[in-house]
């Protein structure tokens, strides 16, 4: 039986081997983050390099306090797990779960500030609770940082791309209809000061410095252009939307079929939908603005709507993306099991007594529908692990 002042350490311990797992799963994910391998290979400076830094030393604390925890966690669990479980072992277990066990630093005091019965050293200690709140904040502080430079990257390295292209196009077109280029010029100082703060200082970029720039290239290919220029620009332009339009349509479609077959097999929460755009009216208006030859009036409607069909053309490729992932990933869970029951079944333990719950509860979750397919994952892998287990057990 049970010591009663056991009870709450067994939960605390509980609850600590829990959450190292999510922790050891979300300190990977952020390990491995693209955004966090740039920010470290990269000579920030700035806000970034400021911001970096503080990030760089909690990711340092958030992996000591993993292994603090591990560490703590395999002692007390060896402790607990003890077939005898003496007085004295069951108090070194509740300090261990509940009480200040954790040494986060140990400083030598100076000769000349210690008092004739003062200890050479002063340790600083927190209980695993303590230390786990602290864990959290070091790992928001980290991944903070990580999101909002990775958000900024995402968002304008390609707009920086995008206008340096523009600039290209805009300066060949004045060179070859003999133009000055003075305002491009300054556009192209401008840019390359952008893009090297956009490149060492993700979070002290200003976006509104692309806007100037691009103000700019507008205002020398508005000297440029000519009415002829801008006619056939339009209408090449026009003929991409047009081909646009008909991507859009064949990837709602695709996007559709893929619904379609994942209704009523998961979760509707599960299943991505695309709300639809109307592009065609707009398309529609824009065929007619130019059959009336009213050119300067399509430039900037054209643009908004190329926008917004991309827009809608990624959005419908992510959705058809995720829901035929849902029906990849159900049938490669259902293909993991049924190797694992051949293995079972090769190793005379078809019947065994617990695995077989295992692998019936799997096999309930992969044909039911709808699938839940984290609950399905998880009874998968319970399986694997017991049969992992089971035969390990044997072999001895």
């Amino acid at each position: 039986m049970t010591a009663p002042e056991v009870v709450p350490a067994d939960a605390e311990l509980l609850r600590l081997e829990t959450a190292v797992t999510a922790i050891a799963a979300n300190l990977v994910d952020l390990d491995d983050n693209p955004h966090r391998k740039e920010l470290d290979k990269t000579r920030l400076a700035g806000r970034t390099a400021s911001a970096w830094a503080d990030a760089t030393d909690a990711l340092t604390e958030l992996w000591d306090g993993y292994r603090m925890l591990t560490e703590l966690i395999a002692k007390a669990r060896g402790l607990r797990d003890q077939r005898r479980f003496n007085h004295r072992e069951r108090a070194e277990f509740i300090h261990l779960v509940l009480g200040k066990s954790v040494t986060l630093s140990t400083t030598t005091v100076p000769l000349a500030q210690r008092g004739l019965l003062g200890t050479g050293q002063v340790s600083t200690v927190c209980s695993p609770a303590e230390l786990l709140s602290a864990m959290e904040i070091a790992f928001a502080t980290a991944a903070t940082v990580v999101t909002r430079a990775g958000d900024v990257w995402q968002k304008l390295l390609p707009d920086a791309a995008d206008t340096a292209a523009e600039l290209d196009n805009v300066r060949r077109l004045a060179r070859e209809a003999g133009g000055g280029t003075a305002m491009l010029d300054e556009a192209d100082r401008r840019l390359g000061a952008f893009t090297a703060t956009l490149a060492t200082d993700p979070l002290g970029a200003d976006a509104t410095a692309l806007t100037g720039v691009r103000d700019l290239i507008a205002r020398a290919d508005a000297e440029r252009t000519s009415a002829a220029d801008l006619r056939q620009a339009l209408q090449r332009r026009l003929a991409d939307a047009h081909t646009l339009a008909t991507d859009v349509a064949a990837a709602r479609r695709a996007a559709e079929a893929a619904r379609q077959n994942a209704e009523g097999r998961f979760d509707e929460r599960e299943i991505a939908t695309v709300r639809e755009v109307a592009l065609l009216p707009d398309l529609a208006a824009l065929d007619a603005l130019a059959a009336a030859g009213q050119w300067a009036l399509i430039s900037p409607r054209l643009s908004d709507w190329t926008r917004r069909a991309r827009e809608q053309l990624a959005a419908l490729n992510s959705a058809a993306a995720r829901n035929a992932s849902l029906l990849t990933g159900r049938n490669e869970m259902r293909g993991r099991l049924d190797a694992y029951r051949a293995k079972a079944l090769s190793r005379g333990l078809g019947e065994d007594a617990t695995l077989t719950p295992l692998a019936d509860a799997a096999r309930d979750l992969l044909y039911t529908a709808p699938c839940d397919l984290g609950a399905a994952r998880r009874a998968v892998d319970a399986y694997q692990e017991a049969l992992t287990a089971t035969i390990a057990r044997n072999n001895r």
